[in-house]
């Protein structure tokens, strides 16, 4: 899901909307993963009202909401972010330099008795929130700007 915007990061250095959805549908397949602008359709700007309204509008299905480490971090910085931690089940991916940092901060130490083990990613959908589940695998270094340049330039991500 191709946001808007993100409020807590500067404008500066982002592509528009439309260069970003571009870029996303470039690297989802199509049927697993799917790029999409919704949020901007929907017209929210929050994470909160934006899995409220996708809930509310797809009611039959099972939502995992997927964030990095990095914005697990920040994650009670976000408006009504306990809400967002109990509105879908939450699959975390590491990000280097916060995957440890995530995991000692707020958010995860607030709701660790709700991690689940790695095993349990593929019950991960029907779990009631706030599930959540610490993907392991290796830290992947590529920010979505990096991807946009390296696709900007050619080069495969």
């Amino acid at each position: 899901m191709v946001s808007p915007g993100n409020p807590l990061k500067p404008a500066a250095g982002m592509g528009t909307p439309a260069e970003r959805l571009a870029s996303a549908r470039r690297i989802a397949d199509g049927r697993r993963i799917i790029a999409t602008d919704i949020e901007s359709r929907l017209g929210t700007r929050y994470t909160r009202d934006t899995m409220r309204e996708l809930k509310r509008r797809f009611p039959r299905v099972r939502f995992v909401w997927l964030m990095g480490a990095d914005n697990l971090i920040q994650l009670p910085r976000w408006g009504r972010w306990l809400e967002v931690m109990h509105a879908m089940p939450m699959l975390v991916v590491p990000r280097p330099g916060a995957t440890r940092r995530a995991l000692a901060g707020q958010a995860a130490k607030c709701h660790q008795k709700y991690r689940l083990p790695a095993r349990a990613g593929l019950c991960l959908p029907s779990m009631k929130a706030p599930a959540w589940i610490l993907l392991p695998v290796r830290e992947n270094p590529a920010s979505a700007t990096e991807l946009r340049r390296r696709i900007l330039e050619g080069t495969r991500p």
